[in-house]
């Protein structure tokens, strides 16, 4: 494990990583002097001793849930939570610094980002440890000194050509993605086993920050990934309460919204917002993960659930609009705020006419979720912003919120929730083909550390590859059909790899074949990490059983 040494003053059974790989030892000794104290790593160890068993029954439920559905069970309303769905209950009412929501920006942790989204007129920026993060150990740390820094208002980034970037003196509020609960952190091992990445990501960023934050009447709030039932967010909600007791913080002084990106929590949103009421601060409505979770709930029957091109799957798809509709009825209901999925959009400098089309597509998804009652909307790049907030001030005007605006006509049945059959569209052999190209590049690229990759003017993290490739995986397992009538095999895929890896890599060449391993060692490692691409897309695409997370076996290879 490298460097280690105990914490916490000789804090039995606590083993922490020292030693950050590819930082110059001096920035490293203050990296890790800065941000793993003795007292923060104690805190973060305390919160897996005190919830790590149940974080481990509530991953094995997961796993009994899917082993039924494989089994011919499906998804339903639950009906031992019947009352809670039934109750006049609400959400604590907003913090004052979360109440106008109307634009949020998204993005990993880096100096630079941090800056640029903190500055971008966005009401909120998300700074991301999950899906736009590689968890490798340097970002991890210098992402939690980056966001001090921003609390501190002193965070700072000089580029190579000179320019200096710091914080404007009304930058967003900050909110802050830990890992979803599935991911480990092998630098922080705790009475013999890895720790919880959501523990040491929100542990470490509470510790050092929510009194300071909490003091200048600002709120410590949270982007929750990846939840998948109540339970899931009742442990949040006491991982929470144990946090400010230990701080010292009234209780609701940290905040979170949840983010339904899985196809089970959508049946649980109401008890999701019941179980963190003190500490709820809304519900979001992803897009790929919910595909991608879609087919990894059903990855044993996936003849029942086809999706066609990824591409050709909007929000206006049946399935997709019941779910929507029904997070909007149930946030307004519980006075907590409904925040609307991602713009991924990059503006190109070079090419108008690409512009004008993609933003015109990015006003209309706006508009859609602004009338259908969203109280705010994600984008991933500065330029964005604008159109979002424009939108959003056209429903919202001068108030904060559309809180007040109940969905009375909305009435959501779990047939209307699974009702993937009716979603329009063919696969294609484009549809094939982009999936590849677009998951193999942006593996490579996470794989040397970027989890935030600009592909095809569209700013991409990891659900994007899960969905590429489960995509790929459903489509073999069905044995589905391509418009021109070609079955989709595991052969079929395999050339279309070959001949997407052989035009992205450098060499031109397949990583792995005779042609690749006579290039130069100067080639090779001009080449990047195309082979461990390939090897690992393959892998999670047509392997066997479904491989329930892409970044589980990816986290092995940095």
């Amino acid at each position: 494990m490298g460097a280690t040494g105990e914490a916490a003053g000789g804090m039995d059974g606590v083993q922490v990583e020292r030693d950050v790989t590819g930082l110059a030892t001096p920035q490293a000794a203050m990296l890790v002097a800065d941000v793993l104290t003795d007292d923060a790593v104690a805190f973060v160890a305390g919160l897996q001793r005190a919830f790590g068993a149940r974080r481990a029954e509530l991953l094995a439920n997961r796993a009994r849930r899917r082993a039924a559905i494989a089994a011919g069970g499906s998804l339903d309303f639950l009906p031992e939570t019947a009352d809670v769905r039934a109750g006049a209950w609400t959400v604590a009412p907003p913090a004052p610094d979360l109440a106008d929501r109307r634009c949020e920006i998204t993005g990993p942790t880096d100096a630079k980002v941090v800056i640029n989204a903190l500055n971008s007129g966005a009401r909120l920026f998300m700074a991301d440890f999950e899906d736009a993060n590689v968890p490798t150990w340097v970002n991890l740390l210098d992402g939690q000194r980056n966001l001090t820094a921003a609390i501190a208002g002193t965070l700072s980034f000089t580029n190579p050509d000179g320019r200096v970037y710091r914080l404007a003196d009304r930058p967003a509020t900050l909110v802050v993605r830990p890992r979803g609960w599935h991911l480990p952190e092998r630098h922080v091992v705790v009475d013999g086993a890895a720790m919880s990445g959501s523990l040491f990501d929100a542990g470490l960023y509470l510790f050092r920050n929510a009194r300071t934050l909490a003091a200048a009447g600002r709120t410590p709030a949270f982007y929750l990934p990846k939840l998948e039932s109540h339970l899931e967010a009742r442990l949040w909600n006491d991982v929470f309460s144990f946090a400010e007791d230990a701080l010292r913080l009234p209780r609701g002084t940290i905040r979170a919204t949840v983010l339904i990106e899985t196809l089970p929590a959508a049946f649980e949103m109401d008890e999701i917002l019941y179980e963190l009421r003190e500490h709820s601060a809304g519900l979001n409505a992803g897009r790929w993960d919910y595909l991608f979770s879609t087919i990894k709930t059903f990855a044993a029957r996936p003849g029942e659930f086809l999706l066609p091109d990824r591409n050709a799957v909007t929000m206006t798809a049946p399935f997709l609009r019941a779910y929507t509709e029904l997070l909007v009825s149930t946030c307004h209901r519980r006075g907590a705020h409904a925040i609307g999925g991602m713009a991924a959009f990059i503006p190109s400098r070079r090419d108008p006419a690409v512009n004008a089309a993609a933003l015109a597509k990015v006003r209309a998804d706006k508009v859609r979720e602004s009338g259908d009652g969203f109280d705010g909307s994600w984008v991933a790049h500065p330029d964005l912003v604008p159109v979002c907030t424009e939108v959003f001030d056209g429903v919202l005007g001068t108030a904060p919120n559309q809180l007040t605006r109940q969905r009375p006509d909305v009435h959501v049945t779990a047939d209307a929730l699974l009702d993937i059959a009716a979603t329009p569209g063919e696969i294609t052999e484009g549809g094939v083909r982009i999936n590849i190209s677009v998951g193999l590049r942006y593996l490579e690229t996470w794989l040397r550390g970027s989890g935030a990759v600009g592909i095809d003017n569209l700013m991409e993290d990891a659900a994007t590859a899960e969905i590429s490739r489960s995509q790929l995986y459903q489509w073999v397992a069905a044995g589905a059909k391509l418009a021109d009538g070609r079955v989709v095999t595991a052969e079929l895929v395999r050339q279309i790899l070959a001949e997407e890896v052989a035009r992205l890599s450098p060499s031109g060449s397949v990583p792995g074949s005779a042609a690749a391993a006579a290039e130069s060692a100067e080639a090779g490692k001009a080449a990047g990490r195309w082979a461990d691409a390939l090897e690992l897309f393959e892998q999670t695409a047509l392997g066997e059983p479904f491989a329930e997370f892409l970044t589980l076996p990816a986290y092995d290879r940095i």
